[in-house]
């Protein structure tokens, strides 16, 4: 039994989506590797890092807004995408095409709600590093809607993964979810001093964050089971990989009680 049989549609008969597709994998592991290398998306702490650094200093020279705003420039408008794309009608016909469109929707509504009331702020995030990620999140969630949609009349996966990837989505935007309140406890009304987070996988990785968040999107692919939406999880968990030891390598250069057996993300591991 083929390998590629068992677990995915076969690819779509289009040759733009499927160029798509390799450079969504492959940008998110040249991103990842760019984390580790030090060349960081201005968002996050890494931006008032590297506002703060010595000499690379970038203020007043590209557009920047508040924390709040530049996230919900991120995850809004593939938010949106799914909401639009729920009420087509022949797409939704599609095999798993209610399932996938609706895991999208409440994995950017989510993050969504979490910029609005559980995250805490501490700085600004350049335009120019929010509008192409949220391009990106935009452009995939209707790439990954659309090949569930091209995947109508195409022979079934030989191995049925929906249901296992209802369990795996459940499981990391819940994980995700409550690893994300936990920083948010961290800091006290009006209180932007960064903390050594504590609690949950925290003890274990310093991003179980990023951790859950793979798992979702690993979640979405497996319902999905097309080739875009593997690559999009892929790419992400690269991209992820990489956040997750620049992560670690910030803290350990801010806080000189960072416990070392705390790794980047996977337990014990990595």
């Amino acid at each position: 039994m083929n390998i590629f049989q068992s677990i995915l549609y076969p690819p779509p008969p289009s040759l733009f989506l499927n160029a798509i597709t390799a450079v969504s994998l492959i940008a998110g592991a040249n991103f990842g590797i760019s984390e580790v290398r030090g060349t960081h998306l201005a968002y996050s702490k890494f931006w008032n890092w590297k506002e703060a650094a010595p000499g690379k200093s970038t203020a007043g020279t590209a557009a920047k807004v508040s924390g709040r705003t530049g996230m919900l420039i991120l995850y809004t408008p593939a938010l949106v995408a799914a909401a639009v794309l729920f009420f087509i009608p022949s797409i939704m016909a599609a095999p798993r095409g209610v399932l996938v469109c609706a895991a999208l929707g409440l994995h950017f509504l989510k993050r969504d709600l979490e910029v609005l009331f559980i995250h805490k702020f501490s700085g600004n995030i350049m335009i120019d590093s929010a509008i192409p990620i949220s391009f990106g999140y935009f452009i995939n969630t209707v790439l990954i809607v659309i090949s569930q949609y091209l995947s109508t009349g195409m022979p079934e996966p030989e191995i049925n993964l929906t249901y296992a990837g209802i369990v795996l989505f459940l499981v990391g935007i819940t994980g995700n979810f409550y690893h994300h309140y936990l920083l948010s406890k961290l800091r006290e009304k009006g209180d932007k001093a960064y903390k050594i987070p504590t609690g949950g996988l925290f003890n274990l990785v310093i991003c179980p964050h990023y951790l859950f968040e793979i798992i979702d999107l690993f979640g979405i692919a497996l319902i999905s089971q097309t080739l875009h939406s593997y690559c999009f999880a892929f790419g992400s968990m690269f991209y992820l990989m990489g956040r997750s030891v620049a992560t670690r390598n910030w803290y350990m250069s801010k806080f000189e009680n960072f416990p070392t057996g705390v790794k980047a993300l996977i337990p014990y591991f990595f």
